[in-house]
């Protein structure tokens, strides 16, 4: 007699759910605390621009931080919707921002579920209301800067019952704009990316930025204090963001400022403290990884992920995990359509942009008001040369790019002409086509082959901007 593959993998981990408790190892508490359009350089652990997180620097001397973790998606619901089915968009249904996972994906909460867990989400930890749709035993607070998230949270976890091992997300709503309106810290003392316009605007939505930064690293701060005075000392606490910052050539884009993530992990008496790792991790492997932690093969109780677990590199940090990242980007509703694919091996990065006659846009422009510095870019670019060209890598894309991430990381100087890297272009190049290839994608070139948005409702009318 054949059984159905959901029976069969939801037997295995019903017996092994058993063997644990024969055994009497309870597995950790694993929490999740989720910033929204945080760049990695921002951070404190990983950047010396001015913007002060201290939380996020103490995290860092007590566990292991990554310096390669990557996003699948640059834009929240894709790069959220591959966090918590462990799956590439195009295999999830979730490729554009706004878009659901397809039904019959299986889910985060489910796994987790198997093993026993109390799985809960507090905040944005899938795209706003697309939480209910996961399957968590308790989701809250998810609506747009329903900033009382995280003091819920805290509130929550103190009186908290169940004596199941516990897996909870906490999603803050910061940096993610509207920014503060007034902030204290001074323009002039922020260090700007080299990619952006330093304008006298520019440098104002800096420092308001750097304002939602520091509400984001204090949100973290609350958190990991409530979970120290709440929870048992060996909790595995994992602080990450869903991609970059609402600045040109980061969310939206698959630039590293749009991709790279920071990833901080922390588990006392199992990683080692104060360390760093160079192992190359996606937000893929994050389920995976928490489910060989609770002490589930994920290649058994997960099969067909695109996900494998890096608990190897939490236990020895100077351990290899992903020889590449690759990554997509699709589009966000009217403000956003820009297909692209990329791939990063080593110190080499290659970006293709399926329709290349396509001018690029995205609230940056097309909703200036809500940071403001924008108009100063086109203004300033009729006199500035410096300023005009900016503007112009940022309209208009050529068919591909390529980067040495080792002497250029900030991708400002595209390689792809140039003879001598021919065969490092032809070799990436032939990745994304095989990697294109086995995800059967055609490259969504034209506004035809995009899926349709699913209406929102009112309270959803935020949009991720």
């Amino acid at each position: 007699m054949r059984f159905p593959i959901a029976v069969l993998l939801a037997a295995t981990s019903l017996v092994l759910t058993a063997a644990l408790r024969a055994a009497g190892d309870r597995p950790p508490d694993l929490v999740i605390f989720l910033a929204d359009d945080l760049s990695v350089e921002d951070c404190t652990p990983y950047g010396n621009r001015g913007i002060k997180s201290p939380h996020m620097q103490a995290l860092a001397e007590e566990g292991l931080t990554f310096d390669r973790a990557y996003v699948a998606s640059p834009s929240c619901a894709p790069s959220r919707a591959a966090l918590l089915t462990a799956r590439y968009g195009l295999r999830s249904g979730s490729t554009f921002n706004h878009q659901p996972v397809d039904t019959g994906i299986r889910r985060w909460p489910s796994f987790f579920q198997d093993l026993g867990y109390q799985v809960v989400a507090i905040g944005k930890v899938a795209h706003y209301a697309q939480v209910t749709s996961y399957g968590f035993d308790k989701a809250s607070f998810y609506k747009y800067h329903q900033d009382a998230c995280v003091e819920k949270a805290v509130e929550w976890l103190a009186q908290r019952k169940s004596r199941k091992p516990l897996c909870l997300f906490v999603g803050t709503n910061w940096p993610h704009v509207p920014w503060p309106v007034k902030s204290k810290i001074p323009p002039d003392s922020l260090k700007l990316p080299p990619e952006l316009a330093d304008t006298p605007e520019t440098r104002v939505a800096r420092a308001r930025y750097a304002a939602a930064v520091g509400n984001a690293d204090r949100d973290l701060g609350q958190v990991r204090a409530a979970v120290k005075r709440h929870l048992p000392e060996e909790t595995v606490f994992l602080f990450t963001s869903d991609h970059g910052s609402q600045f040109p050539f980061s969310k939206w884009n698959l630039y590293e400022a749009g991709l790279r993530v920071p990833l901080i992990v922390s588990w006392p008496g199992h990683v080692a403290a104060n360390q760093r790792t160079g192992a190359m991790v996606s937000w893929l492997d994050l389920m995976p990884t928490l489910m060989e932690i609770a002490g589930a093969d994920p290649a058994k109780a997960a099969p067909g992920i695109d996900g494998r677990s890096f608990l190897p590199v939490l236990k020895d940090p100077a351990k290899p995990h992903r020889d590449r990242i690759l990554a997509t980007h699709s589009g966000d509703g009217k403000f956003n359509f820009f297909p692209a694919r990329s791939v990063r091996i080593g110190r080499w990065k290659y970006i293709r942009n399926i329709d290349p006659t396509l001018e690029f846009h995205s609230h940056v422009d097309l909703a200036s008001k809500d940071t403001g510095y924008w108009p100063s870019w086109v203004r300033d670019a009729k006199d500035n040369p410096k300023i005009a060209a900016i503007v112009q890598r940022y309209l208009h894309r050529p068919a591909e790019e390529l980067y040495n991430l080792e002497s250029d990381p900030d991708e400002l100087v595209n390689l792809v002409a140039k003879s001598e890297h021919a065969d490092e272009l032809t070799r990436l190049r032939g990745a994304v086509d095989e990697w294109m290839k086995s995800l059967d994608d055609h490259g969504m070139a034209t506004e035809k082959a995009r899926r349709p948005a699913p209406k929102r409702k009112p309270a959803d009318e935020d949009q991720d901007r």
